[in-house]
């Protein structure tokens, strides 16, 4: 994992997604791919804010977890 202090000015403005925005106000996780499929994550309402960047490796392995309910614990 990978850390980019401020991730507009490191990573632009143009590219970033909120695949999991719903009734929350906006308050969401943004994501975008990056150079060798490289995953970058930021609070929604903090685009200067920092980001965390995951190998696609991570990201994929963490999907799959959640998927099976192996996260269920941070939401129950």
């Amino acid at each position: 994992m990978m850390h980019a202090e401020n991730a507009e000015r490191e990573l632009g403005s143009e590219g970033w997604c909120k695949p999991w925005s719903g009734s929350n106000n906006g308050n969401c996780v943004e994501a975008k791919r990056l150079e060798e499929g490289r995953i970058a994550l930021r609070q929604s309402t903090d685009p200067l804010g920092p980001a965390l960047i995951f190998p696609s490796t991570e990201i994929s392995h963490f999907i799959a977890a959640a998927k099976s309910g192996l996260a269920d614990f941070l939401i129950n």
